[in-house]
């Protein structure tokens, strides 16, 4: 089976990409200066030459706060883009993996995750730009199409929130950080293994809306203190705030853990937590340097 990448730069496209080649599968990822979702013209140029069994659109507008004055821009890229996408697999009978996040819910849930079919309810122009791409690769490409939310991601490539608090460890004493928004720290290449798993099973018995994250929850304060006590630092350093100290363009979802039952429904097994995640992945994150 063939692969074409999207957004094969940034931190998911690349472990999508090295956890394909890592099983031998075929291969081809595009970052942005190789291919621009935006312009049909190019993906259908793109998927005609490739020819792909499956495409796995990992290009995103992903500068929450920016959406708020920039909608009409995130919106191309956000959801134009993933129609130009569905419209090319179409064509040429190629199936689409498409990759949402938890913003299109409105994070007021208290008391379980969000199941996949909860009606979404976004509250910011990024979670609206998100879920108008989420409703195009469903309605374009039904029965070969999967929309993968996921949300909090780290990882080894880019920038993200555990670099950062690996960074801060070194050169604060303390740190104040937000304790009133709960969700799922998730590990970026656990979620390209659910992508390299899924793919083979995309079709009339596994498509739709699945949920991709790590298990368990946890504030961003519990995720800081995890990176401290990994790193053998004083946990204590770190010290609970609340959102209000740092207020942003585009409010940020307070509950945003998302249910997985739809994986154990096509026979794969459910996430593993958060917190086993990230004791495998920090020694490579602090591996990689802080400007990787």
């Amino acid at each position: 089976m063939r692969w074409l990448i999207t957004g094969a730069g940034g931190m998911l496209g690349r472990d999508v990409v090295e956890e394909l080649t890592r099983r031998g599968e075929d291969v081809v990822g595009l970052d942005r200066s190789a291919l621009d979702i935006t312009r049909p013209e190019a993906v259908a140029a793109a998927v005609r030459e490739h020819r792909p069994d499956l495409v796995v659109n990992c290009a995103a507008y992903t500068a929450v706060d920016d959406a708020e004055t920039d909608e009409a821009r995130a919106l191309e890229i956000n959801g134009a883009g993933p129609r130009a996408l569905a419209r090319a697999c179409a064509a040429h009978d190629a199936r689409l993996i498409h990759l949402s996040t938890d913003y299109v819910f409105d994070g007021e849930a208290r008391t379980a995750p969000y199941p996949e079919d909860h009606p979404p309810a976004p509250r910011t122009a990024y979670g609206r730009t998100k879920l108008a791409g989420e409703r195009a690769v469903l309605e374009e490409l039904p029965g070969a199409s999967a929309v993968l939310r996921t949300a909090w991601l780290y990882g080894v490539h880019g920038t993200n929130f555990v670099r950062t608090m690996i960074g801060l460890e070194a050169r604060r004493d303390t740190l104040d950080v937000v304790d009133d928004q709960r969700g799922q720290p998730t590990w970026s290449a656990d979620v390209a293994e659910r992508i390299a798993d899924l793919g083979p099973r995309l079709g009339p018995d596994a498509h739709g809306v699945f949920h991709a994250t790590d298990a368990g929850e946890a504030t961003w304060y519990e995720l800081a203190r995890e990176v401290f006590s990994l790193l053998g630092a004083d946990p204590d350093r770190v010290r609970p705030t609340s959102s209000a100290a740092f207020p942003r363009p585009a409010p940020r979802p307070a509950y945003s853990a998302l249910a997985h039952d739809r994986w154990q429904e096509i026979g794969l097994p459910p996430a593993r937590e958060w917190r086993s995640a990230l004791h495998e992945a920090l020694p490579r994150i602090r591996k990689e340097g802080p400007t990787s």
